[in-house]
């Protein structure tokens, strides 16, 4: 079987932990290149930039934890700066992954954008989204997979209203109005 390079999107959130758990346990197979990807949000000063960085990293490293279980399996941490949607992207596409894991919270970079379709679209791969149901017993969890095909997704095309302008009555009536008085 051929190797998979699996983009995992870490957060600090349970959502995010759970999706990870889940591709470890039933998706990822010894000898996959397995990509931590987090994304810091942009900051002005470089103190804090770094500091961002460094959270990001010490956080990816605690996911990278839970990937110990993987025989053979290569483990990498890319941590990024900028728009949490437009970063996950670039980083994916840039990457050439064939999956990307994403665990789904109220507040996922899914649900943020204006258009989630379009950017979706510009994926270039399999999208994972796990979402952890609040019911978990004895150290296992329940999770709901759903699985976005990037391929057979059609989203029609924005709708473009008529324009509409706005006529100024004045200078229509004040035209006329002069075309008269000179006859």
């Amino acid at each position: 079987m051929e190797s998979q390079r699996v983009v995992v999107v870490v957060e600090d959130v349970a959502a995010a932990r759970a999706a990870l758990q889940w591709a470890v346990r039933n998706f990822i197979r010894s000898g996959d290149c397995i990509t931590l990807l987090h994304v810091c949000p942009p900051a002005r000063s470089r103190r804090r930039r770094r500091s961002l960085r460094l959270g990001g990293f010490q956080l990816a490293l605690a996911f990278k934890e839970l990937c110990n279980g993987i025989a053979e399996a290569k483990v990498e941490i890319v941590v990024r700066d900028g728009e949490v949607g437009d970063t996950v992207v670039a980083t994916v596409n840039q990457l050439g992954a064939t999956t990307l894991v994403v665990g789904l919270h109220d507040k996922s970079f899914l649900y943020r954008s204006a258009s989630p379709y379009e950017r979706v679209r510009r994926l270039g791969c399999r999208v994972l989204c796990i979402s952890q149901h609040a019911t978990a017993r004895h150290g296992s969890f329940n999770a709901e997979l759903t699985q976005i095909e990037t391929i057979n997704l059609h989203v029609p095309p924005p709708k473009i209203p008529f324009p509409m302008f706005t006529l100024p009555l004045g200078l229509l009536w004040g035209r006329r109005s002069k075309a008269k008085k000179r006859k």
